[in-house]
């Protein structure tokens, strides 16, 4: 408007006219004019900034990776892992570094199931209240397939023992709970871990009359899953998951002995130094150690 001609006297009206006679001020114009002139500015990220780029990050990301003992861990533990070293990032944007990097494990998605007997939750308040028990099978380079029994804490997720055999038996079935007998109740005797239960599947060593005269006889109650449910057992499903990604299926042993040696020593890491979502990323003897000492203070 400023740049039109009056018709009457044939000069250009100039922005200070137009600027009266629209009531504005001529900085509006001007602050109007620059902006339109200035080249536009790259998009960037709101708020204020942060302390590391996402180069930097990404790289923080890598070296918390390479030092974990532990393989295929997610965005949410890595991201645990870097606030405790002081590195503050939001979970979003190391999932998106991750993600960008291809630093997350492959997954694939599940099929959705049908109607479930168990709806309720297995998980305790305390130690000690549940153990889940379990065995799945591997194999070694001298005596060839092996079974490995398991013993797991329902509310710390704190592995309580581990054992490998030649043969899958009720009574190497057995030998987690008396490691876990022996280490949390600190004697192996009649009634010595009374209150206890014990959550196993319907497998032929869990059901037999030798396994469930022991449990009487360390007055444990037995606890057997629905049928056709292992949601019922998930705590031992999910800890067996974890034994077979971080240890058995990237490992290899020649014999059994060899294994049994490799599990005790695994036992101790993942019980120190694996941490849990649910109890705020902390390692599952480091929960059982909290809650002791509260109950202590209490």
């Amino acid at each position: 408007m400023s740049h039109a001609t009056s018709p009457s006297t044939h000069r250009c009206y100039g922005v200070r006219r137009v600027c009266e006679e629209w009531g504005l001020p001529r900085s509006t114009f001007y602050a109007q004019h620059a902006r339109q002139a200035a080249p536009a500015a790259p998009a960037a990220k709101r708020g204020p900034k942060t302390t590391s780029t996402d180069e930097e990050l990404t790289a923080h990301i890598r070296q918390v990776i390479a030092s974990s003992p532990f393989l295929g861990e997610g965005h949410r533990k890595v991201w645990a892992r870097l606030r405790a070293q002081g590195i503050r990032a939001a979970k979003p944007r190391v999932l998106r570094l991750m993600r960008q990097a291809s630093l997350l494990a492959p997954s694939r998605a599940g099929h959705p199931g049908g109607p479930r007997h168990h709806d309720g939750t297995i998980t305790t308040e305390r130690p000690n209240e549940m153990w889940g028990t379990d065995a799945t099978s591997t194999w070694t380079v001298d005596d060839g397939p092996v079974m490995v029994f398991i013993a797991v804490d329902h509310c710390t997720l704190e592995a309580v023992g581990l054992h490998a055999a030649k043969l899958g038996t009720r009574f190497e079935a057995l030998e987690p709970l008396r490691q876990g007998i022996r280490r949390q109740f600190g004697a192996f005797m009649a009634d010595s871990a009374a209150g206890l239960q014990v959550r196993h599947d319907h497998g032929s060593q869990y059901m037999s009359h030798d396994f469930q005269v022991e449990l009487r006889f360390l007055g444990i109650t037995s606890s057997p899953a629905f049928i056709r449910a292992p949601e019922g057992n998930g705590v031992a499903e999910r800890f067996i998951r974890t034994l077979k990604e971080q240890l058995l299926w990237v490992r290899t042993f020649r014999t059994v002995e060899e294994l049994r040696l490799a599990l005790q020593e695994w036992l101790i890491t993942y019980n120190e130094q694996w941490l849990v979502e649910r109890h705020d990323f902390r390692a599952p003897a480091q929960v059982r150690r909290d809650l002791l000492a509260t109950e202590v203070a209490a």
